[in-house]
């Protein structure tokens, strides 16, 4: 699951709530073994996610950094020619 979590601090565009949220997302599912929890654990669910966005959104916004921003395109493109390199597959067309 974590696997899929993305770096999003210094891409210009920068990362949008829905990102953070969805990376704090993959991340409680992690921790807590719950892809969907029970109706009983899903408000303790609900509000780790919240707390773990929050988070990311103050980490965000306290860090600092020289470099430059990075291009989300090219970062995606570095992915797939990883991805084709990797598993041995023709990259699709962009």
């Amino acid at each position: 699951m974590c696997r899929n979590i993305k770096t999003l601090f210094n891409f210009d565009p920068p990362a949008t709530d829905e990102e953070i949220r969805d990376a704090a997302l993959q991340f409680v599912r992690k921790l807590s073994g719950f892809n969907a929890p029970s109706k009983a654990n899903r408000q303790a669910f609900e509000a780790a996610v919240d707390e773990v966005a929050a988070a990311a959104h103050r980490l965000f916004e306290s860090l600092e950094t020289t470099a430059k921003p990075k291009d989300r395109e090219d970062e995606a493109a570095k992915a797939r020619a990883r991805s084709a390199e990797r598993f041995g597959t023709k990259q699709p067309a962009a």
